[in-house]
């Protein structure tokens, strides 16, 4: 993290009694045509948010309400993130503090419901599954390099450790969204940092709600490692390659066919339904569901579910 602030302790539902404004905002995906896309509302690139009731009898069940309400979309998998409570969260001369208590979740995109963004407008570079996404990584580390050396050494040192590690130079790694952005903030590469957006940084998003992007991101990336909850974003029936197609547009990266295969067959968490494809291009596919019982029974016994393997 970088020194502009951190995560606080989870609030009170008191804390508006002291003068401190309560959030909650959710993180919001569903995968339409390949790519994960999150909800914003009222053509702000906002994340959908609301305030924090006395009647909510937790945050999670708070927030689930406001979202379903709003939104009028059922909500699947749900966990928080983190808490925001950054004194420079919003720019706003006489605004007062507030803290950002958000939430992940996902859901079943509704066709051709407005709304929607695919997370890579607001972070080009984290889509390594393209030409677009790599040339933007190239730039970035260009710009981060010139940004290195101005300072003097030991600080050009540990900055550049810093983009070597965060950017990839030697492995990518997909989970580090928030220190990537973290970075270019830093750098005062992205407009949030208060200087004249950079091409190729990505749209904008009010306050703090780009971080909080990349945080769920960066937890979504982390848990389909170890947990299947891309499941919950496909539907009822779906073949091997939507389903691959959806893990690699979650993860922005490739991932080998026939392993992945292997692996996901091995862990018995889907099965044939017997049916097949009828339309498109290439060869008739097997239709597979989820066997959410295989599931269930497996987090009981705490078993792990290593998913994710990178070519």
């Amino acid at each position: 993290m970088s020194g502009r602030g951190g995560f606080a302790p989870e609030p009170e539902f008191g804390a508006n009694e002291f003068g401190v404004q309560a959030d909650l905002i959710a993180v919001l995906v569903a995968i339409k045509d390949n790519m994960p896309n999150v909800l914003t509302l009222d053509d702000t690139d906002a994340l959908p948010a609301g305030p924090l009731e006395p009647e909510h009898r937790s945050l999670q069940s708070g927030m689930r309400s406001w979202v379903e309400r709003t939104t009028r979309h059922p909500l699947n998998h749900v966990e928080q993130l983190y808490t925001f409570a950054d004194r420079d969260r919003d720019r706003a001369e006489g605004t007062k503090r507030s803290i950002s208590i958000s939430y992940l979740a996902l859901t079943r995109l509704i066709p051709d419901e407005t709304g929607w963004s695919s997370w890579y407008r607001y972070f080009p570079w984290e889509d390594q599954r393209e030409e677009n996404g790599r040339r933007s990584t190239a730039r970035l580390v260009e710009l981060l390099t010139e940004w290195c050396g101005q300072v003097p050494a030991p600080l050009s040192q540990a900055r550049r450790q810093r983009l070597t590690i965060n950017f990839g130079l030697e492995r990518w790694d997909e989970e580090l969204v928030l220190q990537r952005y973290e970075l270019l903030y830093e750098a005062g590469l992205v407009a949030e940092a208060g200087y004249p957006a950079v091409t190729g940084t990505g749209h904008s998003m009010p306050r703090d709600h780009r971080r909080i992007l990349a945080t769920g991101i960066a937890r979504l990336r982390a848990r389909i490692k170890y947990r299947p909850v891309f499941f919950e974003l496909m539907p009822d029936s779906f073949t091997l390659l939507q389903l691959q197609l959806t893990v690699e547009a979650l993860a922005g990266v490739l991932l080998h066919k026939q392993n992945f295969r292997r692996l996901i067959e091995s862990q018995a968490l889907i099965e044939d339904t017997g049916a097949i494809t009828t339309s498109g291009p290439g060869r008739p596919a097997k239709i597979f569901r989820f066997r959410r019982e295989v599931l269930a029974a497996r987090q009981v016994a705490g078993s792990k579910l290593p998913l994710m393997r990178s070519i």
